[in-house]
């Protein structure tokens, strides 16, 4: 019983470390969703956090449709780091 116990401790320090280092990965992460045929285009770390927005001049004259076009680029992005973390994300196998 101790070498299986064992094997599983050390099976799941493995994937903490795994899982930490993909973590790090997407903090450094860029990924840009935009809206509107690329009228509103944000850049959001792979934590979500925005860090770059960027809208082109002739959305700003409708206000609501501005507010639309940000939640839409950000959802777009946001998806697209959902994908990137299924992928990146170590398959856990014998537990």
């Amino acid at each position: 019983m101790g070498s299986g116990f064992s094997k599983m401790r050390k099976q799941a320090r493995m994937m903490q470390t795994q899982m930490d280092q993909m973590k790090e990965t997407m903090q450094q992460t860029l990924i840009e969703g935009s809206a509107g045929g690329g009228l509103v285009t944000v850049t959001l770390n792979g934590e979500k956090d925005l860090k770059k927005i960027r809208i082109q001049p002739e959305v700003l004259t409708d206000i609501d449709g501005l507010q639309d076009l940000i939640v839409a680029a950000f959802e777009s992005a946001s998806q697209k780091i959902e994908e990137q973390r299924e992928q990146a994300t170590p398959r856990t196998s014998g537990f």
